[in-house]
């Protein structure tokens, strides 16, 4: 029997005045999940974690964390997460100990021995003042605070920003650990490359509209390949174009580059009718495939997509 959903967003819309953030939301993340959720800035990514976590108030639809309603159930839901907001806001005063000390006074306590484990895991330096932190050690004392209570449901905004490679290995790591043991993993990000890392499941959230929810598996199967064709002499690229699963056809004097999906027969059957020299094949990289997604922002490319409408404050 399929365990019952950690998060549910549920036909969600929010809207500012004119202006619509998240447009109809829904999809469901269960134990043991890492939810990659991916778009652009200003697509809507914060704009629904703020609702799951009743930070804002949707103007329709709802959301269920742990299967208690966000809005009525708002504190307990708290007690059972750990967030880590976008442009994290902390205290420039106070130390990154004495944050951390803080936060877990409020959550009314946490195993000290695991935090140790989290600031050597990171190299966090709890001893400066959050005022002095670069902004990657800012980050780190963000994902310890997110982490420090154990919490049954973990939503990470831009978790990576500013943290170095071997760090983010780490929080990798963590990340897998979190899920290993049946606990959820919300992860929101506008990079590809990151969630591809650890996510089992991905959605593309594109101006507010959810267009795609995806297994990780079965993204990186259906991925588009790549041939590059050399002839002996320069072929027409409308010799390639309505070919059956060809999706982009370029051509550099003699030399053919397509992308296409499914089976390569019916390409190979055209290029077999001019003189063939060499024939070369690869999977598109994910991050291409992700651009697909979102093709009118490519094209426009100076136009910035719409940004959601600051509304970010300190942690707790």
């Amino acid at each position: 029997m399929t365990a019952s959903p950690s998060i549910e967003v549920d036909r969600l819309t929010k809207r500012y005045g004119d202006f619509t953030a998240v447009d109809d939301v829904s999809f469901e993340i269960h134990p043991g999940e890492i939810f990659g959720f991916l778009g652009p800035n200003g697509a809507g990514k914060s704009t629904t974690i703020r609702a799951i976590l009743d930070l804002i108030r949707p103007t329709a639809g709802a959301c269920r964390v742990l299967g208690l309603d966000s809005r009525t159930d708002a504190v307990e839901i708290h007690r059972r997460t750990g967030f880590l907001p976008a442009d994290l806001a902390l205290w420039p005063n106070l130390t990154g100990k004495q944050t951390l000390q803080y936060l877990a006074n409020l959550r009314g306590g946490v195993d000290w021995g695991f935090v140790d484990e989290l600031t050597q895991r990171l190299d966090a330096d709890l001893s400066k003042k959050v005022g002095e932190y670069s902004s990657g050690n800012r980050q780190k004392i963000g994902i310890i605070q997110a982490f420090m209570h154990m919490p049954e449901v973990l939503i990470l905004d831009e978790p990576i920003t500013g943290l170095d490679p071997l760090v983010q290995l780490e929080f990798h790591t963590l990340l897998r650990e979190t899920a290993q043991a049946g606990r959820t993993v919300f992860l929101s990000s506008h990079t590809i490359s990151e969630v591809e890392r650890v996510a089992d499941k991905v959605a593309f959230i594109r101006r507010g509209h959810l267009i795609a929810v995806e297994q990780m598996s079965d993204l990186q199967d259906k991925a588009l390949r790549r041939i590059t064709l050399e002839f002996a002499a320069p072929v027409a690229p409308e010799a390639f174009r309505g070919v059956e699963g060809v999706h982009e056809v370029s051509v550099e004097g003699a030399t053919v580059t397509a992308q296409y999906e499914g089976s390569m027969a019916p390409l190979l059957s055209v290029a077999t009718r001019h003189d063939v020299v060499s024939v070369a094949s690869a999977s598109v990289d994910l991050d291409e495939i992700f651009l697909e997604f979102y093709r009118d922002e490519v094209a426009a490319a100076g136009g910035d997509p719409s940004r959601e409408p600051d509304t970010s404050s300190p942690v707790a």
